[in-house]
């Protein structure tokens, strides 16, 4: 009989430095070819929303599901999330329904969980100051992920609503032990950042390369339609990219699109993909003194690893409600 699992579930079962790990293995046996996943098919939904569907098939262990997933940033003013979901598991053997569960959780810590991976795998070892552009649901993910896998020192936040920044900061993680600042700009909050997490929903660039010190690594995740992008086109053309997946990013990444159309780089400038940097194939940083980007569009194999593994161990503690179709 399949389950149902709630938020409450999922979260039950899904700590952060677990799904850390588990996206760690799902970017390597993506990037390794063990993963069967198509390019996510998007219907827009009106001038700032769209709904996405989102499936994969993972070879080892076996998992098969898809994501439902809708952006509508209009939700802030009725007090919903811009980002929900669903995801469908099956069986990979039968093709029957083994789960519905509520995909929004993961989405938020997936996303987090990716951009803690690129920093440990990318930003410089002795990385101190963490810049945090952005005061919404992922800004309080990253906090709780960048702040795992680096010992930051000074974390500094800058967001268009005040009262929101403040409120992050007052409600940071135990584990976050730094000087917690309310950056009054961009600039104000980068200047000088060894990690800066792009967590808007901007549709220009927020982030510009003359603010950003040599040897910073960048996690740029709200830019995630081809006519949007968080940083200009020098900034770019000046790192070196990485991203989740190189046909992704070349349909759907502004940040890297826009560059493109301009003709300031070609698809080259993409060093490769994050997954091949875990699994040791192509070399990550070359020097403390190299600016890198991690361009994060999320994928399907995210939410399918991430929800096979609250699938597994929701069973293993009974929890979640058996239905019938």
């Amino acid at each position: 009989m399949p389950i149902l699992l709630s938020e409450k579930d999922v979260r039950a079962v899904l700590s952060m430095d677990d799904l850390i790990g588990a996206m760690e293995s799902a970017l390597d046996r993506f990037s390794a070819g063990t993963v069967r996943q198509p390019l996510r098919t998007i219907v827009d939904a009106g001038a700032q929303a769209f709904f996405g569907v989102m499936p994969a098939l993972i070879e080892q262990p076996a998992a098969l599901g898809t994501k439902l997933v809708s952006v509508f940033h209009s939700n802030a003013a009725r007090g919903l999330p811009s980002h929900l979901a669903t995801i469908v598991l099956l069986d990979p053997e039968t093709g029957g329904l083994q789960a519905v569960m509520d995909g929004r959780y993961i989405t938020e810590a997936r996303t987090a969980a990716v951009s803690a991976a690129s920093a440990r795998h990318l930003a410089r070892q002795d990385s101190r100051v963490l810049a945090v552009l952005g005061s919404g649901v992922q800004a309080r993910s990253h906090l709780d992920a960048l702040t795992r896998v680096r010992p930051f020192d000074e974390i500094r936040v800058w967001g268009r609503n005040l009262a929101r920044v403040t409120a992050l900061l007052n409600d940071a993680p135990p584990h976050a032990r730094a000087q917690l600042v309310a950056a009054a700009s961009p600039e104000a909050a980068v200047d000088g950042a060894d990690v800066i997490a792009l967590v808007t929903a901007s549709r220009e660039p927020v982030l510009r390369r003359a603010a950003v010190r040599e040897g910073a690594h960048i996690c740029a995740v709200g830019a995630c339609r081809p006519d949007q992008r968080e940083m200009d086109t020098d900034l770019v053309k000046d790192a070196r990219v990485f991203v989740d997946s190189r046909a992704g990013a070349l349909a759907e990444a502004g940040d890297l699109v826009i560059p493109i159309r301009e003709g300031a780089i070609d698809a080259s400038h993409i060093a490769g993909e994050l997954g091949d940097v875990v699994g040791g194939r192509i070399p990550g940083r070359r020097g403390d003194g190299e600016i890198t980007i991690f361009k994060s569009l999320g994928m399907a194999v995210e939410d399918v690893a991430a929800a096979h593994l609250a699938f597994e161990r929701a069973s293993e503690r009974g929890l979640g409600r058996g239905f019938v179709l």
